[in-house]
């Protein structure tokens, strides 16, 4: 994959043209969902650079990730008359730069495009990385290419506008980038009063957050490896979040803080994760997140959503555990009896 930008900028409209300049381009196409062009296209439509620029506009909510608001913007490319050389600027969460990133991949084979997160979410995790993509079928992400953006521009300016919930959402993925990263981090993010954030220092912090992904990513573009540490949580939070699917959808960020309950549990079981760090970090979920209301009759459901996660060979389960704080190990396997205790342990919790 071609190297990706990624820029924490404090000054938007210069950045995002430098951003444009290095991309060879004959027209600019703009991907927002409903929610982002009301609250966050107002900010940049002014802007020089993006005079002319064509707006698209897909439904919000994870709900919309998929093959309908995907063709949508296809359609839109092409009756724009949109060629191989065109732009594409994705401008909102994680949807919206997933979504826009794999409709950038595959449109034409491939055309440029640069992403401008506007959540905590895709400013430290769904827009960097290159990871693009659909859910398909009720799971998360099933279909989709590793493609980077041209450019990842991060302006916390956005955050202004974010409610707690979303708040919440992005910040479950830092916490997880401070447990797979070092004691310090980890304790400084379970110390910081994340509904009534002070933006300076969460600026800060994000950039921290940020550099945790980018040097895990470079050194494993495609999850060969180590890149795999990032799937922290995610085995266990994608099922959640399929579940929930199914009845009533949640954030991302909430069914990732969950699954990081039910990962650390095994870690502690399977691979010596300190108790003490396992129950201070859970403490901080339950506090902040709440629970997802399931019953042991879920148990069957969660385990079969989980045999589609995309680590798993051979259709067995993997997990990435911790045998302490930033001590990543990769391709661990755990029992249906372990998977169903820790569960327990999710609900008893």
């Amino acid at each position: 994959m071609s190297p990706q930008k990624v820029i924490i900028s404090d000054q938007l409209d210069k950045t995002l043209e430098d951003a444009i300049s290095e991309c060879e381009h004959d027209m600019i196409f703009m991907l927002a969902d409903e929610t982002t062009a009301k609250c966050c296209l107002p900010v940049v439509e002014s802007y020089g650079c993006l005079k002319g620029a064509r707006i698209i506009v897909i439904g919000s909510t994870d709900t919309h990730k998929d093959l309908t608001s995907l063709s949508h913007v296809w359609q839109e490319l092409s009756e724009g008359k949109a060629t191989r050389h065109t732009l594409l600027i994705n401008i909102g969460g994680g949807m919206v730069t997933d979504l826009g990133g794999f409709a950038a991949s595959t449109f034409k084979r491939g055309i440029n495009y640069i992403n401008i997160p506007t959540t905590l979410l895709s400013m430290v995790d769904a827009s960097v990385g290159g990871k693009t993509g659909i859910n398909f079928m009720g799971l998360k992400n099933e279909i989709g290419v590793f493609n980077n953006a041209s450019s990842v521009i991060l302006d916390t300016e956005f955050l202004k506008t974010l409610d707690v919930e979303n708040m919440l959402s992005g910040y479950a993925e830092m916490l997880k980038h401070g447990l797979i990263s070092n004691d310090k981090m980890l304790s400084e993010l379970l110390a910081f009063d994340v509904e009534k954030p002070d933006l300076a220092e969460l600026k800060r912090m994000v950039a921290d957050s940020v550099a945790v992904k980018q040097r895990i990513v470079t050194e494993d573009p495609t999850e060969k490896g180590i890149r795999k540490a990032l799937n922290l949580g995610h085995t266990a939070g994608h099922a959640f979040e399929s579940l929930a699917l199914k009845r009533k959808p949640v954030l991302h960020g909430y069914a990732v803080a969950w699954g990081l309950i039910v990962e650390l549990y095994l870690s502690a079981i399977k691979t010596g994760f300190p108790a003490d760090k396992m129950r201070q970090t859970v403490r901080f979920i339950l506090d902040h997140y709440g629970k997802m209301d399931i019953t042991c009759d879920d148990y069957p459901t969660l385990l079969e959503l989980m045999t589609h996660d995309k680590k798993n060979v051979a259709g067995v389960i993997n997990f990435t555990l911790l045998g302490k704080v930033g001590d990543i190990l990769i391709n661990q396997t755990a029992t249906k009896d372990e998977i169903y205790e820790a569960f327990d342990f999710y609900r008893e919790g």
